[in-house]
């Protein structure tokens, strides 16, 4: 029998609608899920989630869904628990991926088989090549190299699994908020500085540099790509990147050229509705392999 423990975001529902059965559905408390969880529970007694998985005959375990790092009530921390303590506290001390390890590995050692999200939905992993309408350029080709490296160096630090870049310069690196978040800050709000910027860049046409802000920041990302990957060496078992229409709409927002994600290492999800989306945006979608050029 299979367990997901889902967090928030549209991955969960997509993996149950793929299943044969029904899987238990499982919820860490104060992150509600977008499915109605069959069971909830808490960090602090992670030791007695643990039984009760197996008391219902559970024997894979998939984690799906975005969580953030929870505080932790010393006091409420139950005997089952109590022997986890210290891998939990060094889990929590670590960056994503590690601290992912280590929880997989409390899994692993309970007797549970870790399934990858990707492992029980292939499909959600798609095809590499140039999807949709819009072309790829040589520039964007040459950003996605850039970009390449960016995610390579951000993984080092364990911290992020995207990235904006134009024209070489990386604009914006993805931080725990996660991407939506990061296009976000580069969408327009209606204020009369955006329609000063295009006014301007129409003056002084393709010989100028985007303006900037105070210390040289972006005022905005149009014309960039979001280029979004896996860290090197991450372990895929949970936490691998995803993206889905609301990507779209937030690289569109931001005035953004492509998106360009890692082949095998991103999964889409709705991915007819995001080259839909895509084509209509004007945004061409480049599912890349590694180290491609």
């Amino acid at each position: 029998m299979l367990a997901l423990i889902a967090g928030t975001g549209d991955l969960p529902p997509a993996l149950i609608a793929r299943l044969p059965q029904r899987p238990l559905i499982c919820g860490l408390e104060g992150f509600r899920p977008t499915v109605t969880p069959d069971l909830t529970f808490r960090i602090e007694r992670l030791g007695s989630f643990l039984n009760d998985l197996r008391s219902k005959g559970v024997t894979e375990v998939c984690m799906a869904g975005a969580v953030t790092r929870p505080a932790i009530d010393p006091s409420a921390i139950d005997d089952a628990t109590k022997p986890l303590v210290p891998i939990i506290m060094q889990a929590i001390a670590q960056g994503d991926d590690g601290a992912l390890r280590a929880i997989i590995g409390i899994f692993e050692d309970a007797g549970f088989l870790v399934k990858a999200a990707h492992e029980i939905a292939p499909d959600l992993l798609p095809p590499a090549g140039i999807l949709g309408q819009m072309p790829v350029t040589i520039d964007h080709r040459q950003d996605a190299v850039t970009a390449e490296k960016t995610i390579a160096e951000m993984g080092r630090v364990d911290v992020g699994q995207a990235c904006l870049v134009r024209n070489g310069r990386v604009l914006a690196r993805e931080a725990q908020a996660g991407t939506d978040a990061m296009l976000a800050q580069f969408a327009p709000s209606g204020d009369p500085l955006w329609a000063a910027v295009d006014g301007l860049g129409s003056v002084l046409g393709g010989a100028a540099e985007w303006l900037s802000g105070e210390g040289g920041d972006p005022v905005d990302a149009r014309g960039a790509i979001l280029f979004k990957a896996p860290k090197p060496g991450q372990d895929r078992r949970a936490d691998l990147p995803v993206i889905g229409p609301q990507t779209v709409q937030g690289a569109a927002a931001a005035g953004l050229f492509g998106i360009v994600i890692e082949a095998g290492g991103v999964m889409v999800l709705d991915l007819d509705q995001v080259i839909a989306s895509a084509d209509a945006a004007g945004l061409f979608l480049w599912v890349r392999p590694k180290g491609g050029a």
